[in-house]
């Protein structure tokens, strides 16, 4: 399967999305709190507009929505998470992240242009995050062959597309590529934005929960390449 076009054409075709998603936007609209979604919007520097569900209820919304469904082939993940990013409110990406998250198994390695695509659009740390790390992560460890994109994300000039390429292996624990993690981190050494500093600091933090030497001798190795802001997000919790 591949999903490389930006209009609605590139949408797979999707029974089960038929299904779920006229089920979505009446659960979530008949939840939207007009007044909690102003003060969300605020609060997330008015990138995209919310319909002011918390988490808590809305997944608990998302399960009656998503009562009695079948389980999705790659196709129909695809399309549900692709019809969702083309609606305004923040929520609807929500559901589609956590339904990835949950469905991420039936994913072969050619879904990934489609996470690519939702990286990419309206994006921030709180979708993007999501999708590195349960999403992107996955599909790179079911097939070794993805490191190289990866490799090629790192690279890339949008800021979100390199965050998720520092963050894909954050729970990859014993199981990460320590040479590609701390390239990774050197190569983006000199970023100018804040949400690239602070990926390379938060991806270093977590690993040193697996190996804090590693990550200690790494810094003092390159301590000076990295921007202050790094330094302290990586040694958080093992001093150095």
């Amino acid at each position: 399967m591949t999903v490389t076009g930006a209009g609605p054409a590139a949408v797979p075709r999707s029974a089960l999305a038929d299904v779920v998603m006229p089920r979505l936007t009446e659960v979530y609209g008949a939840a939207a709190d007009p007044e909690r979604a102003a003060a969300t919007r605020a609060y997330m520097k008015n990138v995209v507009p919310f319909l002011g569900i918390p988490t808590p209820e809305r997944r608990a919304l998302s399960r009656t929505v998503l009562a009695g469904t079948a389980r999705p082939r790659e196709e129909d993940c695809a399309a549900v998470a692709l019809r969702c990013w083309a609606l305004p409110e923040r929520e609807y990406h929500y559901f589609a992240a956590d339904y990835l998250r949950r469905h991420v198994r039936v994913c072969t390695s050619a879904f990934l242009p489609v996470v690519h695509r939702l990286i990419t659009t309206v994006p921030w740390w709180d979708t993007v995050d999501a999708l590195a790390v349960h999403v992107v992560g996955p599909l790179v460890a079911a097939d070794p062959a993805l490191a190289a994109t990866m490799d090629a994300w790192i690279a890339d000039d949008d800021l979100w597309v390199a965050r998720a390429a520092l963050l894909h292996q954050l729970r990859y624990r014993e199981r990460t590529d320590t040479e590609r993690l701390f390239a990774y981190c050197l190569r983006r050494s000199g970023h100018p934005d804040f949400f690239v500093r602070k990926a390379i600091g938060w991806a270093l933090r977590e690993y040193a929960k697996t190996d804090p030497d590693a990550v200690r001798d790494f810094l003092a190795r390159e301590r000076g390449r990295f921007a202050p802001l790094t330094v302290r997000e990586a040694l958080k919790n093992i001093g150095g």
